[in-house]
């Protein structure tokens, strides 16, 4: 599956602390590796860090993840994050993804988060402000 629309890629590889008991990554690690992927998108594909965000008193927090898995990756195996933010809710985002496999191609996991906005003083729920809608609208 391709991702329709603006999207971002970032590759990373499997370390050793990724792997469980049955010598492939843990479920868990598929959560790290698009929230790490998002990080680095946030700054390098739209322009916007993390930390400007928490220098304007916002955060983010995740409100749904969803995941389907294909197929495992293993040690040493690279693969890239695709990632695009699909829909804009009044406190939110959701951004869809696909982690694939390289240099196979094939995917491996794809779901989509849900992410809400917080005012990091009260750690509430917070609208959107326009200059964040404008930068993930690209």
């Amino acid at each position: 599956m391709s991702l329709p629309g603006t999207q971002f890629v970032t590759e990373l590889q499997v370390r050793p602390d990724d792997i469980d008991m049955y010598q492939h990554v843990h479920g868990s690690r598929y959560l790290d590796y698009v929230l790490a992927a998002r990080y680095d998108q946030m700054a390098h594909g739209y322009k916007l860090p993390m930390e400007e965000f928490v220098r304007a008193g916002y955060g983010w927090v995740i409100r749904t993840a969803h995941l389907e898995y294909q197929r495992p990756l293993r040690l040493g195996d690279r693969f890239l994050v695709r990632t695009r933010v699909a829909e804009f809710f009044k406190d939110g985002v959701k951004v869809e993804f696909e982690i694939v496999k390289q240099p196979s191609g094939k995917q491996v996991c794809a779901g989509y988060f849900h992410y809400t906005m917080i005012q990091l003083a009260t750690r509430r729920a917070a609208i959107l402000p326009d200059w964040a809608i404008a930068a993930y609208s690209i």
